[in-house]
């Protein structure tokens, strides 16, 4: 489905784009001459993370559930499965930063370097239960690497819910069962969107952000429909459900989820998903979307190193940091094809991750002393 890649690669670069507009000194000095474009990263840039979240849904409703049914015989090893998918390339991002967050530290004050982690820290960020038990991040948007897991696991949960309740015989309860994970689906995105998602106290938990994702899973099923008129009573239903939320509790978070969700399930009615041939322009984002999830991890090592280089400057022109705002995104972009191709693309393997966190650990018990 390249036109998804292709929504990847432009939400990631606006994410990238969002922390380079943050983090450190050269966005200070840049903002002079583009106060518009960098103001708006700024303060709405994170908002491209629903993209993603809708997106993640979709794909998970495709794997898991693409008539509704779990497709899963084993779905405990599933869940170790994506744990190991999603930590590869996290651990070895996560190590990266650790190191240059402890050689940049010298030279880069305040917030945005992370401090010297803990034994406690280091577990539970490789765990991936570092905002449950409230650890500081060591690296921006590892947030988002617990939530997606604890969403698939919620997403899992509910489709394997009735399956786990069966009485009767499957081929007996086949004929209606299909539809209660859909049921389930819609009434925790529903409980999500105008309860949980109003408490930042959750903001750590995967409900808090299920009705993005509810809503991403929704639209691959909206899809799924072989009459019209269901596709479009499911699509009303669907508008209606974000609308509400929405006339409860305006959140511009929300507002672009519940786009997105809708965006996607025309887009997949009218095949544009499935197109094998896109204009040439849209290739590099095809390619950026490919490894989005890499970059997405480290950029943000790659952001202190070449600020706290801009930092050696001394009083410099405004033009050198938009220039060093440029050039981290491009290297952000090398160091993700490179982490994309020797670790995210490499099959899942206990041994590779046992290592990987065994270095994370070692990398984080180094830099303390």
């Amino acid at each position: 489905m390249p036109l998804l890649d292709i929504a990847k690669g432009v939400a990631c670069a606006v994410i990238v784009g969002h922390h380079l507009s943050r983090y450190g000194t050269m966005p200070v000095g840049a903002f002079l001459l583009a106060p518009g474009l960098l103001g708006w990263l700024a303060d709405d840039g994170r908002l491209a993370v629903q993209v993603f979240l809708v997106i993640a849904g979709f794909l998970a409703a495709s794997s898991l559930a693409p008539d509704g049914l779990l497709r899963v015989e084993r779905p405990m090893a599933r869940i170790l499965q994506r744990y190991g998918r999603l930590v590869m390339p996290y651990l070895a991002a996560l190590t990266v930063s650790v190191l240059v967050a402890a050689l940049v530290r010298p030279w880069m004050a305040g917030d945005d370097v992370p401090a010297a982690p803990s034994i406690g820290q280091l577990l539970a960020h490789g765990l991936l239960i570092q905002d449950l038990l409230g650890y500081e991040a060591l690296s921006t948007g590892v947030w988002y690497v617990a939530i997606d897991f604890q969403l698939f696991v919620l997403a899992l949960a509910l489709m394997g819910l009735p399956a786990m309740l069966r009485r009767a015989p499957a081929p007996a309860a086949a004929s209606y069962e299909r539809w209660i994970p859909v049921a389930l689906v819609l009434c925790l995105a529903t409980a999500s969107l105008l309860l949980f998602n109003r408490n930042a106290d959750l903001d750590g938990t995967g409900f808090y952000f299920f009705g993005a994702y509810g809503l991403g899973m929704l639209a691959f099923w909206i899809g799924r429909a072989t009459r019209a008129s269901t596709w479009r009573s499911a699509i009303v239903l669907l508008a209606l459900t974000g609308a509400g939320a929405l006339a409860v509790d305006w959140r511009s978070r929300i507002a672009t989820a519940l786009v997105s969700a809708l965006l996607i399930a025309v887009a997949q009615r009218r095949g544009w998903l499935s197109l094998g041939r896109w204009p040439d322009a849209a290739m590099p984002l095809q390619r950026l979307g490919r490894m989005s999830y890499s970059l997405f991890l480290i950029h943000f090592p790659v952001l202190l190193a070449t600020n706290a280089a801009a930092a050696q400057l001394g009083p410099h022109p405004a033009w050198i940091d938009a220039l060093g705002l440029a050039a981290t995104f491009g290297l952000s972009v090398a160091a993700a094809q490179l982490l994309h191709r020797r670790v995210e693309l490499r099959p899942a393997s206990w041994r590779v991750v046992a290592a990987l966190f065994a270095a994370l650990l070692v990398s984080g018990m180094l830099v303390s002393l």
